[in-house]
């Protein structure tokens, strides 16, 4: 299985529309071939308190336990060498087994919901840039490596601004 560039959102709403264009924007682009949900989980906080979730994934369960033990298995490589790559990769894959998607318990749920204010919303969304998988095997067929990465959004270049004047 070809994996493409991770990244991970965690977008807090707080006065949600929930209209449907969030999805639709994520369709549009996954049926492009440019990205996949590898997970994404939705919770909203009703001005009562009461919680409500929503998870889905493009993965089939198969491809979920792929993911995991290909997640484990760097983690574990990070934290133990080639030893700790296999440990994690058998650690991630029965995880995903176990939990296909966030496999959130309800517990776990809460804590998340406690951090969003009545009448807001979370999403925390897993991605995979399909659209990357050509142009990082050319960098690489080529003898280069990633060094650093990162988005330039206007939230970024704006904290960058106040940075540089707390500088000066």
């Amino acid at each position: 299985m070809e994996f493409g560039p991770l990244q991970l959102f965690v977008i807090g709403f707080t006065d949600p529309q929930l209209d449907g264009r969030l999805l639709s924007a994520l369709e549009e682009a996954s049926d492009a071939g440019l990205i996949r949900v590898v997970d994404l989980l939705g919770v909203y906080k009703d001005e009562e308190g009461n919680v409500l979730a929503a998870e889905m994934s493009e993965l089939t369960e198969d491809e979920a336990v792929s993911y995991g033990a290909w997640v484990g298995s760097l983690i574990g490589l990070g934290a133990g060498g080639a030893a700790g790559a296999e440990m994690g990769a058998i650690v991630g894959a029965i995880s995903a087994a176990d939990e296909y998607e966030y496999g959130l318990d309800e517990e776990a749920l809460s804590s998340i919901a406690d951090d969003i204010p009545a009448g807001g919303a979370g999403l925390l969304l897993v991605m995979e840039h399909r659209w990357m998988i050509p142009l990082r095997d050319a960098v690489r067929s080529q003898g280069g490596i990633l060094i650093t990465q990162d988005f330039l959004n206007p939230e970024a270049l704006i904290s960058f601004g106040a940075a540089v004047a707390l500088e000066d």
